[in-house]
């Protein structure tokens, strides 16, 4: 029975893309789809810082700079500029792996606070120049973003279907494109911490002066994770800008990288599936408590500091091991 459970784990991208294409199955209100779309579109971008904070055992505490780069660079090249809003993402995702290279290759020789607050100064450089640059950005107030249109056909439409005869509504298309994206997130996530590159990483979280001792060249493992964790924030960040329409300077600032932050801590570091369920419930948690008015920055706050008390690995560790453990005693301990 053990046995079966290990093979389920390792077939855990199946049974995400089951559960993903489902869900629209369940959903009718337009709201329901809207917030389900947002939580995978946070939940790709958490997969991603997964990797540098789970796997390589860096800190960045201004991830969400990343993912504000990458969406307001597709926003004014939309719209300012009339590119092509495939172009400006693929674009946006270089612009940003360039800067995180850059700005990467010194911090990353930094340590515990130090490292920290390196990637926080990141994060609120650019959250300022966002902020300041108002004649492209908008500046505090925002800006609109055009519809994500490729070949003609807008997103919201779904052309590719429309040829076919169908149509369908733009809630479950967006719903739909962003399912793929995470699966697609989650593989190549996956893939690179099967790789060469994720053992190059686990050394390093375990101990990097005794990887730099067996020839890990972890200055540049870590410049590289931290390189595909930002394209992974800012490939969503502009995904995010053409779903919502309208951004605003909010999501490349400090509080938003907590957020991602919290996702990966709370879901379980090193851990894809956990990350995932991270985000779904610090999303959702706060639909639950909208009812307690005043006091619900409170209660979550109070659930937030009860779980990693009780579950400080993180929801999906703390949960597989409980069912390795009941599984284990179900057989006899002959597992």
């Amino acid at each position: 029975m053990f046995d079966r459970f290990l093979e389920w784990r390792m077939n855990y991208v199946l049974v995400l893309a089951i559960i993903v294409f489902v869900i629209p199955l369940l959903m009718e209100n337009p709201f329901y789809f809207d917030l389900a779309t947002q939580i995978l579109i946070i939940a790709a971008t958490v997969v991603g810082l997964n990797l540098l904070v789970g796997y390589a055992g860096q800190i960045s505490l201004g991830h969400a700079g990343f993912y504000g780069m990458g969406a307001y660079f597709s926003a004014v090249a939309t719209s300012a500029y009339n590119w092509p809003p495939l172009l400006a993402l693929i674009v946006a995702a270089a612009v940003v792996g360039l800067v995180a290279w850059v700005v990467g290759r010194p911090i990353l020789k930094l340590k515990g606070h130090y490292l920290s607050m390196a990637t926080l100064a990141v994060g609120f450089i650019i959250a300022i120049i966002i902020n300041n640059e108002s004649q492209l950005t908008g500046g505090p107030d925002g800006m609109v973003v055009p519809p994500f249109s490729l070949f003609g056909w807008e997103l919201s439409t779904f052309g590719l279907y429309s040829l076919l005869g169908l149509e369908i509504p733009g809630h479950v298309a967006w719903y739909l494109v962003a399912g793929v994206l995470l699966l697609v997130a989650v593989i190549i996530a996956q893939n690179l911490i099967d790789s060469p590159l994720g053992r190059a990483l686990r050394s390093i979280h375990g101990s990097e002066i005794a990887a730099r001792t067996v020839g890990v060249d972890t200055a540049r493992y870590k410049s590289m994770v931290f390189v595909i964790s930002a394209v992974y924030a800012s490939i969503m960040g502009s995904v995010f800008a053409h779903f919502t329409g309208f951004i605003t300077p909010a999501i490349a600032g400090f509080d938003y990288s907590i957020v991602l932050i919290t996702m990966v801590v709370l879901g379980g570091m090193a851990s894809p599936m956990g990350v995932i369920l991270g985000a779904v419930v610090l999303k959702l948690l706060p639909q639950f408590l909208a009812g307690f008015q005043e006091y619900e920055t409170a209660i979550f706050g109070f659930i937030l500091m009860a779980t990693m008390i009780f579950m400080p690995k993180g929801f999906y560790p703390t949960a597989m091991n409980a069912i390795r453990n009941k599984l284990g005693k179900s057989s006899g301990g002959k597992a």
